[in-house]
């Protein structure tokens, strides 16, 4: 017989091992696994009297709380799908989103309703709009938290929209099934060596991807997760020392907010704690602060949200336990090599892998298991995406004949100044190197001789007086002289997404304003 993977099993499975656990830590609420149960049975009950059926739209617009972790597996239950709204988008997105994906009901934070409230009647198939914090308890205690009768789901069946943020036109919807999801947290769940002894912080918000699918597998192994609204570093680190955190997802530039405010006021913490992050690759002096400094295991993954969306980790082997501390802290820089349960290799632009020499640059193409369904309504760009088999990222990497894999760019990203192609990754880890500097990024901008040139951004650390020549000047001495920025603009703050990644589009628009596209 054949037992479909579908989500709802996970919350099962804590409720009947760990009922009586601390499930969710949401600042003074706490709530068991048993009592986040009924709560879900009694958000499935609200659902179905609002006429959501199976495939129907759940919108979500919210911070990490409760309300946003139940809505899952409330949704799930009645064949639902998920479908979580970036908290940093602007009015006419989410009039885009909320119309392109069809949803029936929005659930919506009290403090963010004012994004969505002027845009709301232009959403017509939108029939209710439930706000947390005014009336939401009431509504959700009106209902029975007696065992829901579940809809019927098969694990093709989709579980997720998740709208990924456009840099040129309108945001992608990706649809990720039950079965991807599933198989994702499995792989993810042994990877991340979670267990039931696990505290997890919600730093990473729970609509980027599904906070990395982390509502599931830590579910699944009864871990308690403790909820984190804003992302403030100080917070971050007082909610680790009071709950015992004992892993957190985040983006590079939030661990990076976490390490200033560390060394400014070296919070004691003896507990061990593991920080995990994706994004732009560090330099191996950034895992060297977290390890030493912070003494959190550093641990590089990988992924896209086209992809569930991990596929690669860089926790050091163990035939590697013999190299030396610098030369582990250059391994766990790297994305790494591939999860269970995914195929990962990097290709010439024919489709044939590339030497392993850590110098031939090729894109990343992967098949996995928690590969999406497609792009929701937009059969063009999936056809562009998965080709033969085989997802195609858009993120150009090397392979070293360890078969680790390093990112060097987004293809996009990649600077090509007189036929020379320059990493903007590259010269960003030498940028960081600099005591002066506390944030960096590296665009291509015009040139009339060499179509285009790298050129720093940059936000200097408190009480630094760096000036052009001495940042260009530090480059040069640390990488070949055609990668060193030619110019450099200082800035008070680098634009980043509701994850905290770097927003290089925004950053690149500036100096592209008088052509007609980014690239010469």
């Amino acid at each position: 017989m054949h037992v479909p993977l579908v989500l709802t099993d996970f919350l099962d499975r804590a409720v009947q091992l760990y009922g009586k656990k601390p499930a969710i830590i949401d600042d003074d609420r706490v709530f068991t696994y048993g009592e986040l149960n009924e709560r879900v049975n009694q958000l499935s009950r609200g659902l179905q009297t609002l006429g959501v059926s199976k495939g129907d739209k759940v919108a979500y617009l919210a911070p990490n709380t409760t309300e946003m972790l139940e809505g899952f597996y409330g949704a799930f239950q009645n064949g639902a799908v998920m479908t979580p709204l970036n908290t940093r988008l602007q009015p006419a997105d989410y009039k885009f989103i909320l119309t392109h994906s069809e949803s029936k009901v929005l659930f919506v934070d009290a403090n963010l309703y004012a994004l969505v409230k002027d845009i709301l009647p232009e959403v017509p198939q939108l029939s209710e709009v439930i706000i947390h914090g005014e009336g939401y308890e009431e509504w959700l205690g009106s209902f029975s938290s007696d065992p829901f009768e579940r809809v019927e789901l098969e694990e093709e069946d989709i579980a997720s929209l998740l709208y990924t943020s456009g840099t040129t036109g309108n945001p992608k919807g990706v649809l990720l099934s039950h079965r991807a999801n599933y198989l994702h947290a499995l792989s993810t769940m042994h990877h991340l060596q979670i267990s039931d002894k696990d505290t997890l912080l919600h730093v990473l918000p729970m609509f980027h991807v599904n906070g990395w699918g982390s509502p599931f597998y830590y579910t699944a192994n009864g871990a308690t997760q403790v909820m984190l609204r804003t992302t403030n570093a100080k917070n971050i680190l007082e909610k680790v020392k009071k709950h015992n955190v004992s892993i957190l997802h985040m983006a590079p530039t939030v661990l990076n907010m976490v390490l200033e405010e560390y060394q400014r006021n070296n919070p004691h913490m003896e507990h061990d704690v593991r920080v995990v992050i994706a994004g732009s690759a560090p330099p191996p002096a950034f895992v060297r602060k977290v390890e030493e400094d912070l003494k959190w295991k550093f641990i590089q993954v990988y992924g896209m949200t086209e992809i569930s969306p991990l596929i690669t980790t860089s926790e050091i082997r163990s035939h590697e336990l013999d190299k030396t501390k610098e030369e582990q802290y250059q391994l766990k820089a790297k994305a790494g090599y591939a999860m269970i349960g995914c195929k990962v290799r990097v290709v010439d632009e024919s489709g044939e892998e590339v030497p392993h020499d850590g110098k031939t640059i090729g894109e990343i193409a992967t098949q996995t298991n928690g590969m999406m369904e497609g792009y929701y309504k937009n059969p063009e760009a999936t056809n562009e995406t998965i080709r033969d088999g085989w997802l195609y990222t858009g993120d150009m990497a090397v392979i070293d004949n360890n078969g680790y894999i390093e990112i060097v760019d987004r293809k996009k990203d990649v600077i090509i100044s007189g036929g020379e192609n320059i990493s903007s990754i590259e010269v960003e880890g030498v940028l960081y190197e600099h005591p002066g500097i506390l944030e960096a990024a590296v665009v291509a901008i015009p040139h009339e001789k060499w179509g285009e040139v790298p050129h720093a951004v940059v936000v200097l650390r408190e009480e630094n007086s760096l000036s052009e020549e001495d940042i260009i000047l530090f480059c040069r001495e640390n990488l070949a002289h055609y990668k060193a920025p030619k110019s450099v603009t200082f800035i008070q703050e680098l634009p980043k997404t509701a994850s905290g990644k770097i927003q290089k589009v925004v950053i690149r628009k500036a100096f592209w304003k008088s052509h007609s596209r980014m690239v010469n």
